[in-house]
Formats: structure tokens, sequence, C-alpha cells
């Protein structure tokens, strides 16, 4: 399933440049999984409904600025976050385990204790949102 099938009343951007994913990757200092890494080159960020879920994806330029504003180290060592439901709540990757989740955790008193697996991967997110 791909994000164009999914998404609803909502925008996509053009791809990341071959240059842009790299550099994301080095300044947030881990790696990120295969499947997301494909949208971010097809569409380096979008946001609109995916069922009855408000989902904004940032771009590749935006992951270290937005993880680094909202101190996810400090608070959720491990999560990466991509983006947000566009209200209270963020999507990040569990990065501790090796097939790197998709999860759900709350901005405001975000601690990794209240990281809540929603889905396997990016892809696997997509289908849950659209459930």
């Amino acid at each position: 399933m791909s994000i164009q099938d999914v998404l609803k009343d909502g925008q996509l951007n053009e791809g990341a440049s071959s240059a842009a994913i790299p550099a994301a990757i080095a300044v947030l200092g881990r790696s990120l999984p295969s499947d997301y890494l494909q949208v971010i080159g097809e569409h380096d960020g979008g946001e609109g409904f995916i069922g009855n879920n408000y989902l904004i994806f940032w771009s590749s330029g935006e992951l270290a600025t937005f993880n680094h504003e909202y101190q996810v180290e400090q608070y959720a060592p491990g999560i990466v976050l991509f983006g947000s439901d566009g209200g209270g709540e963020g999507y990040g990757f569990d990065t501790r385990e090796a097939s790197m989740p998709a999860v759900r955790i709350p901005f405001i008193g975000m601690n990794i204790r209240y990281a809540t697996r929603v889905a396997e991967n990016f892809n696997d997110l997509l289908v849950q949102l659209a459930k």
C-alpha cells in the first residue's frame, strides 16, 4: 500500500534529493526503516487524512530539528519522531528494536513509557490508520 493510495484531502511534497536522506540520517545519528526512506524518497513530507486519522509526516530536513525541539532524546531515548497527528501526539520509530516499529507518543508529558506500539513498520502504520 502506498501513501498515495490512502492519503485523502491532503498534499504530498516532491521526493527528497539524493543527498537529503543521507544528510538527515547523519544529523540524527540513527538509521531509519527502509520502507520509510522509500516514502521520503518519493514524497519528502506531507499531510492529510488517512481514514479518520490525520497524519503529518515531516520532511527529511525537519526530522533533526523537530526531534531536537521536542527534546526526544532526553524524554524518550531511542525514539525518532517522524511526524504527528496534528494534535498532541507524535509518531516515531522505536530504534531500540531492530525492526524499528512505529509508535505513538504524547508531546505533553513525553516519556518513553508512554510510547505505544501502533504498527510493525511505516507501511503497516498506513494500513492501521486507514482502517
